[in-house]
């Protein structure tokens, strides 16, 4: 009789934790989707340039960002939604968490593959390591947030706030890379 009592009590214990996050998560997802559209802008504002002949370059360092801020955007919406149990909460963020991990290893597969740019370990640390990392952590959130809640959703927004980083770190690096280095091969006889 005591079990059902005492898992009441993490239950109610995780609810309240919810509630107590949800302003945070307002301004990250809120930031993440400015961010997602500040991606678009930047991207018509290239649009007049000329088009690359292949867009896996594209494939492997510009949409990933767009899916990260994304991704913090989609954690913030489940963790603001009015759960009256942590078990929906969980299975997203393990959903969330596992297609992360596997578009991780698509995206370091797409930067080897393609051929514009020659990736340096700041890309591959970027691009590849720290997201898979933060997906890894949204995983093991999903497993740990019953018997710890309180931990587990610090290392959730810890991970929530390390891809939108990511995402704002590849953004720059992409405007940078098109606005200086392109340009500087444009002058070039």
């Amino acid at each position: 009789m005591r079990q059902p009592l005492i898992w009441c009590r993490a239950l109610e214990t995780a609810m309240s934790l919810f509630k107590e996050w949800e302003s945070f998560y307002v301004i990250v997802g809120s930031s993440a989707a400015a961010l997602t559209g500040l991606q678009f802008v930047v991207m018509a504002l290239l649009a007049d340039r000329p088009l690359p002949t292949d867009t896996r370059g594209i494939d492997a360092f510009g949409t990933p960002t767009v899916v990260h801020f994304s991704a913090v955007l989609l954690v913030s919406a489940i963790l603001s939604a009015p759960w009256h149990t942590e078990w929906g909460v969980a299975l997203l963020l393990a959903i969330v968490g596992a297609a992360g991990i596997g578009y991780s290893i698509v995206v370091a597969r797409r930067a080897r593959q393609q051929t514009g740019y020659q990736p340096v370990f700041e890309d591959w640390a970027f691009h590849a390591l720290l997201p898979a990392i933060a997906y890894g952590v949204i995983a093991a959130v999903a497993l740990l947030l019953r018997t710890n809640p309180f931990p587990s959703l610090f290392a959730l927004g810890a991970a929530s706030l390390l891809l939108l980083f990511v995402g704002i770190h590849n953004t720059w690096d992409s405007v940078i890379y098109i606005v200086v280095d392109l340009r500087r091969d444009e002058r070039a006889p």
